[in-house]
């Protein structure tokens, strides 16, 4: 079905080049979230037309993308959250308020080719590599200078000190049930290959006070306002215009910033 906005039709081939950014569990799934991300976007340059918006573009911002923004930037405003709504929501929400672990990790690392024998070698050679070690802590860094492929190893396999979304997720999990200050009992397999990992020490992951927290609840109370806003007037242009092919009433929060800022 035609996707048809104000008069202006959203040919497939923009729908099929947009439908990269939506990532989804099937191609009918993508091809919705970016119909109607392209059809925001729409009313939304079709609204900065009728205000009669110019465009100002910061460094790398394109004429389109500047008028929605200075669109949203005068249409669109929120209050600030005030210190009793910053309080309720730490009374309600403590125990997810602490400060982030850190790890300080060093590593073997042993890519792997895609062919299953191959890999089931390459897990082997880090069970023994684990096995050899014995745990000894003292001994990692020469073995990492030996047997790794990433160029960590000039520096004994020390990847630094790691927070959070700085390895793969698998990584990640894995080194959250590691006890630190030594080896782990198994190799860590990701993506890329196999790891032997040395977890030296664990840091963070204290409980915020409240003064702590509110700058972090405040900042997630702002966007979250906004965001709230934004869909609420996105949905009060969808209601004014002549729209075909596309249903801006399940557009809910997560979809409400796919206009092209």
């Amino acid at each position: 079905m035609d996707i048809v906005v104000n008069g202006r039709t959203i040919s497939e081939a923009e729908i099929h080049r947009e439908m990269q950014y939506h990532p989804a569990a099937s191609a009918a799934e993508a091809r919705e979230a970016a119909s109607r991300a392209l059809g925001i976007r729409e009313l939304l340059l079709d609204e900065a037309a009728r205000l009669e918006i110019e465009a100002c573009p910061e460094p790398g911002e394109e004429d389109e993308e500047a008028r929605i923004r200075s669109l949203i930037e005068q249409e669109v405003t929120t209050p600030e959250p005030d210190i009793e709504s910053c309080r309720r929501y730490y009374e309600n929400n403590r125990k997810q308020l602490r400060s982030p672990w850190l790890h300080e990790v060093s590593h073997i690392f042993l890519p792997v080719p895609e062919e299953p024998v191959a890999r089931g070698q390459t897990e082997q050679q880090a069970r023994d590599l684990i096995a050899e070690l014995g745990g000894d802590v003292h001994r990692f860094a020469d073995f990492a200078r030996r047997y790794s492929a990433c160029p960590s190893r000039e520096s004994g396999g020390s990847l630094g000190v790691l927070g959070p979304g700085q390895t793969p997720p698998e990584f990640e999990r894995a080194l959250a049930r590691f006890t630190p200050g030594g080896i782990a009992p198994a190799p860590v397999e990701t993506r890329y290959g196999y790891h032997v990992v040395y977890l030296q020490s664990r840091q963070g992951g204290h409980l915020y006070s409240f003064e702590e927290a509110q700058p972090l609840v405040a900042d997630y109370l702002r966007e979250s306002l906004f965001r709230r806003a934004l869909l609420e007037y996105v949905q009060s242009l969808a209601s004014r215009a002549e729209i075909k092919g596309v249903d801006f009433e399940c557009a809910g929060e997560s979809t409400s910033m796919d206009c092209g800022v």
